[in-house]
């Protein structure tokens, strides 16, 4: 019960990435046109919905 399957995994670690913040020289060379990630979510408060 505690196995991941490859689909999972590779699903879970491509959302991993998607939640970092942009960086620092994103926000300065867009003169803070671009300031937050659209993908970036709370373990909390919204989930993935992956069944895989």
């Amino acid at each position: 019960m505690g196995k991941k399957s490859s689909t999972k995994k590779r699903m879970l670690g491509s959302k991993l990435k998607q939640n970092r913040r942009i960086p620092v020289l994103a926000t300065l060379r867009t003169h803070r046109r671009v300031q937050q990630n659209r993908f970036q979510r709370s373990w909390r408060n919204r989930k993935l919905g992956i069944k895989a």
